[in-house]
């Protein structure tokens, strides 16, 4: 085992302990405030290309089409009552902690990409980024997250996949911690 899996597993481990309770709770609050389960799976691309099942608290209704938000002609008519503020404080991302648990996922790497995203994949393998373990969070995450075009999305990949180390990691983290708190770069 690596030391960037390792590190992942701990903290992922602690952060389950943690935020147990309020992980439980956005859980209720989901269940309350709209059909349908309290966690949505998508289909999305791992490394090597690989699909894997990832989890997220529903934000959206269940009858929203499967494409990524900004293919919908007006996402807001999708979201759940409690959806936006999920989006907005990433509470939404918080089962992705199972994925991280699990080795589909990594703390830090390039967001997995939809199952669907073609353009996305395509650039991504054509730059040798599918060979690294998709992030929770990621370089491109907190240079831009949802604003980015995907062109710039994958350039920002790419300078991750060159100059990826624990220490980039660390500050990785620590921004998007910040970028969370600002609510920064969240279209929806």
């Amino acid at each position: 085992m690596n030391l960037k899996r390792l590190f992942d597993l701990t903290i992922a481990l602690l952060a389950t302990c943690l935020l147990l309770l309020p992980i439980l709770l956005v859980a209720l609050c989901v269940k309350l405030t709209s059909r349908g389960p309290a966690v949505y799976w998508s289909d999305r691309v791992g490394r090597n290309n690989a699909i894997f099942r990832m989890p997220k608290f529903r934000s959206m209704r269940i009858d929203t089409p499967s494409v990524a938000t900004h293919l919908l002609g007006n996402p807001d008519q999708y979201l759940t009552p409690i959806g936006s503020f999920l989006r907005k404080s990433s509470l939404d991302e918080l089962p992705q902690l199972w994925s991280i648990l699990k080795g589909d996922m990594s703390l830090v790497g390039p967001r997995p990409a939809l199952y669907n995203q073609d353009d996305l994949i395509a650039l991504r393998t054509e730059k040798q980024v599918h060979l690294i373990v998709p992030g929770l969070t990621g370089w491109a995450q907190i240079n831009g997250r949802d604003e980015l075009p995907i062109p710039d999305k994958v350039v920002l990949d790419v300078y991750y996949l060159e100059h990826q180390s624990f220490w980039m990691d660390m500050r990785i983290l620590l921004l998007t911690f910040f970028k969370v708190i600002k609510r920064d770069g969240v279209t929806h």
